[in-house]
C-alpha cells in the first residue's frame, strides 16, 4: 500500500504541474528566476533611496581633482583606496577608477582632452562655468534633477537651502540641474597672519588698521627679521585681490574699494576697480613698493613661492583666509616649532568694523556623462559624506584620524565640499563650548569631535604639541573667533557675473586689461593718472554694457 500511495502521489504532483502549464502559455519560474527578481528590487530600491546599498558593485570611472602632494594621506593609500573610498564602498558598495588624475592646469588640459575626443568619464570635477556651460551645448551630461529630488537626504536639502533659494540658479539650465555643485561657506574678511615673536622681539603693539599692517611689514624687512637677507615685508599675489593668500582685499577696502566685484552703490551695482577709491588703494601701493615694503619680487612669485617665503622664514606677515594656519604654517610650525604665528582681524572702516564682499557660494561642480547608468551615485555618495558621515560611528574612525592629520579634501573621489553657509559660526561654538565645558564633547559631529580632540591636546601641552594639534587650535578657534558678526560688516554686491549672458572673450579681456594696468602702475611703470585712461578703456571694451545688464538682472 506504501508504494502505491507514494506513486499516486508523484501522478498527482505530475497531472498539477500539467494543469498548470496547460493553463499557461509560461513556464514555471525557475530558482534563479527569483534570485535575479530579487537582485533587481535591491537594485532599484538602492537607485531610489538615500542610503540603499547596491547589491553588487557599481564601479565608476572618474575625471579625479587632486593635488601634488597626496592630499597629505598616509604612504599606503591613494585616490582609488583611500578612507573615503572604502567607507563609500562599505556604506553604498561603489568605487571609483580613476581614468585621469591631475591639479591646477594640468586637470583642466585633461578635461579639455576628454570634452574634444567626445569620451569623459562618468563623473567629473568641473573646476570653471565656460567649460560646465559647453558640457550642457553640448548635450554630454545628465540631467540631476529627479535624482536629486529623488535621493538627497534631508540634511542634504536642508545643506544647500542655507544658501537661499537662488543657489541652484548657476547649475540649472532650462530648469534641468545639470551638475551637482560645491559649496563655498562664508569664510568673513582676510584676516592678517602674523610672526608674534618677531612683533614682540621690536616692541611694536599689536596691529588694528591697515597702517599698523604697513608700519610692521616695514619693521620686519629694514630689520631683516628673518636674519637672512632676504625677508621682505608685505607679499602680494598678482592676482591683487585673490581669496587664497596674499591678497590686497582688506587694503583696498580700507579705501573704501572692493576689487572685481559689483558692488551696489548710490541704489545701482558698479563696479568696484574702476572706481576713485579703488584709486586711492594704488597710490598706497605704489609708496609701498618704491619704498620697499611691498615685495620687490611679487611679479615673479606665485603662491607655492609665497608660501616657501613663510615656511623658511623670509616673510612674517601676510593676508590670508581663516584657514591659512593649516596650510602655508602647519608647515612652517612643523619646520620650526619656536614660530608664533597669529590672527588678527585688521579694521577697514572708521567705526573699528571690518568690511568685505562675500564670495560667490557656488565652487566646483560635479558632472555625470550622459548614459551612465547609475547617476544618482553623484547625489548618494555626498549623502553618505556630508550628512550620515558627521554623525560618525565605528567605521568613520579612520577618516576622523584623516581631519587629525589635516588631509587635504582632495582626498575625496570628487573633490568638494558641502557644508552650512554659517559653517564656520557653527564649528566655532561647538568646538569652543566643548572646550570650555558647556558642550558635551560627545554630542559633536566627526569633524567637530576631531578638532576638539586636537584643540584639547594643544591647550594640554602647548609646548610639546604637535604641529597638527597647533593648526587645529589657530584655525577652529583663534581665527574663527575674530569672524563675529560684531566686528565684521557685509557689503551687498552682485554675485554670479559668469552667467550673465555675455561674451566670455570680453569678460576675460576686461580681467587682463585691469590687471595689466594696475601692476603697471604699482611697479612705476605707469604713472597713477594711467588709471583714468584704465576706467574710459574698461568701459569701451564692453564694461559699461556689461554693468548695464547686472543692474537688469536686479
Amino acid at each position: 500500500m506504501g508504494k502505491i500511495t507514494k506513486a499516486m502521489g508523484i501522478l498527482m504532483i505530475i497531472s498539477y504541474i500539467s494543469f498548470l502549464v496547460g493553463c499557461s502559455n509560461q513556464t514555471i519560474p525557475s530558482i534563479n528566476y527569483y534570485k535575479n527578481i530579487d537582485h533587481k528590487e535591491k537594485m532599484e530600491d538602492a537607485s531610489s533611496s538615500p542610503y540603499g546599498r547596491y547589491p553588487e558593485k557599481v564601479v565608476y570611472t572618474l575625471g579625479k581633482l587632486s593635488n601634488s602632494d597626496h592630499a597629505g594621506m598616509p604612504e599606503e593609500d591613494d585616490f582609488e583606496n583611500n578612507a573615503y573610498t572604502r567607507y563609500l564602498n562599505e556604506k553604498l558598495n561603489i568605487q571609483n577608477k580613476n581614468v585621469f588624475s591631475g591639479a591646477g592646469s594640468d586637470y583642466s588640459n585633461m578635461v579639455r582632452t576628454a570634452i574634444t575626443s567626445g569620451d569623459i568619464p562618468d563623473l567629473m570635477v568641473i573646476e570653471d562655468y565656460e567649460t560646465l556651460k559647453l558640457l550642457v551645448e553640448e548635450d554630454m551630461i545628465e540631467d540631476l534633477t529627479p535624482y536629486y529630488e529623488q535621493c538627497a537626504s534631508e540634511r542634504l536639502k536642508e545643506i544647500y537651502g542655507s544658501y537661499g533659494e537662488h543657489f541652484f540658479d548657476e547649475v540649472t539650465f532650462d530648469k534641468k540641474l545639470m551638475a551637482f555643485p560645491e559649496t563655498l561657506i562664508d569664510s568673513g574678511p582676510n584676516i592678517l597672519w602674523l610672526r608674534y615673536d618677531w612683533l614682540k622681539q621690536l616692541g611694536l603693539k599689536e596691529p588694528e588698521t591697515i597702517q599698523d599692517v604697513i608700519a610692521i611689514a616695514r619693521e620686519f624687512y629694514e630689520q631683516d627679521m628673518g636674519q637672512t637677507g632676504k625677508t621682505i615685508g608685505l607679499p602680494m599675489t598678482t592676482a591683487i585681490s585673490s581669496d587664497y593668500i596674499a591678497s590686497m582685499n582688506i587694503l583696498f577696502a580700507s579705501k573704501g574699494a572692493y576689487l572685481r566685484n559689483w558692488i551696489l552703490k548710490d541704489g545701482v551695482y558698479q563696479y568696484g576697480s574702476i572706481l576713485p577709491e579703488a584709486k586711492e588703494g594704488l597710490i598706497e601701493l605704489c609708496q609701498m613698493y618704491e619704498e620697499g615694503i611691498l615685495d620687490q619680487n611679487f611679479l615673479f612669485r606665485g603662491d607655492q613661492n609665497i608660501e616657501q617665503l613663510i615656511q623658511e622664514g623670509n616673510c612674517g606677515i601676510f593676508f590670508g583666509e581663516w584657514w591659512s594656519g593649516d596650510n602655508p604654517l602647519m608647515k612652517a610650525k612643523k619646520m620650526n616649532p619656536k614660530v608664533d604665528w597669529r590672527p588678527y582681524l585688521i579694521a577697514t572702516d572708521t567705526d573699528g568694523k571690518t568690511s568685505y564682499v562675500q564670495q560667490n557660494p557656488v565652487g566646483k561642480y560635479v558632472v555625470v556623462r550622459k548614459g551612465f547608468e547609475h547617476p544618482e551615485i553623484v547625489v548618494k555618495m555626498h549623502n553618505v559624506l556630508f550628512d550620515s558621515l558627521a554623525h560618525g560611528d565605528e567605521s568613520t574612525k579612520e577618516i576622523a584620524s584623516y581631519y587629525e592629520q589635516n588631509v587635504d579634501q582632495t582626498a575625496r573621489p570628487c573633490s568638494i565640499n558641502v557644508d552650512y553657509q554659517d559653517a564656520l559660526k557653527r564649528a566655532y561654538k561647538n568646538i569652543h563650548g566643548a572646550l570650555v565645558g558647556k558642550i558635551d564633547p560627545e554630542e559633536l559631529g566627526l569633524l567637530d569631535y576631531s578638532y576638539y580632540h586636537s584643540c584639547k591636546e594643544y591647550l594640554e601641552k602647548k609646548e610639546q604639541a604637535s604641529h597638527v594639534d597647533w593648526a587645529a587650535y589657530v584655525t577652529r578657534i583663534l581665527a574663527c573667533s575674530l569672524l563675529n558678526e560684531n566686528k565684521i560688516r557685509k557689503i551687498d554686491a552682485f554675485l554670479g557675473v559668469e552667467n550673465i549672458d555675455f561674451s566670455e572673450n570680453t569678460l576675460e579681456n576686461l580681467k587682463n586689461l585691469e590687471n595689466e594696468v594696475y601692476l603697471s602702475i604699482i611697479i612705476g611703470e605707469k604713472p597713477i593718472e594711467a588709471f583714468d585712461d584704465f576706467v574710459k578703456e574698461w568701459k569701451k571694451q564692453g564694461g559699461d554694457a556689461l554693468t548695464k545688464k547686472i543692474n537688469q538682472q536686479r
